[in-house]
């Protein structure tokens, strides 16, 4: 799975870049509308989710674990259709879809981070990022009558905190793989019989 973040470390750049320019994008502008929101979401889970399912089909082709990363990724993709065949869901729905979301996604980087304690230094990131991930969900549960806008901060909050550490989390394990010196898989020829 290390192997596999390393040689895709710049997918935990862009997926961190993208949060942080959603979360950006609900403090400049917080009069969006609730469509705008259910798009705006809509289209950061996809791009989160087929980045997942990217790592985890590069992973499988070297070998490497990629079944959480693929579970992720699904999930992911699966909320963001939800939400783009049903933009007209009320905001209570959309909460509930955005809180369902944030759980599993954190569950799963909570149990990948676990999984890389004994390969890399730093892997309490990706910790960190589920756990952020969950306390958003979890958040979202227990205030559901909130206003628009104060979801609007919520969900501009979490995605930008959560994007700097996939930042973070990305130049980590990209200095892991330049210190490790690790190449890309090299085909191998078939030997004569």
């Amino acid at each position: 799975m290390l192997t596999n973040w390393a040689r895709n470390w710049w997918t935990l750049i862009l997926r961190g870049i993208a949060a942080i320019l959603f979360g950006v994008l609900t403090f400049v502008r917080p009069g969006i509308s609730l469509v705008a929101l259910i798009l705006l979401f809509a289209s950061y889970a996809l791009v989160d989710g087929i980045f997942n399912v990217v790592g985890a089909i590069r992973g499988a082709t070297e070998h490497q674990r990629w079944g959480l990363l693929l579970f992720e990724g699904i999930v992911s993709i699966g909320v963001s259709i939800v939400t783009l065949m049903w933009p007209g869901l009320t905001a209570l729905a959309l909460l509930y879809w955005i809180a369902a979301w944030a759980l599993v996604t954190g569950a799963l980087e909570i149990a990948a981070a676990i999984r890389l304690r004994d390969e890399i230094k730093g892997e309490w990131l990706l910790g960190l990022a589920g756990l952020l991930s969950i306390a958003f969900g979890v958040l979202l549960i227990a205030a559901p009558g909130a206003g628009a806008l104060a979801l609007l901060f919520w969900i501009g909050a979490y995605a930008f905190v959560f994007g700097g550490v996939l930042i973070a989390l990305g130049i980590r394990v990209h200095s892991w793989e330049q210190r490790e010196g690790l190449q890309p898989p090299q085909p191998q020829t078939p030997v004569p019989a």
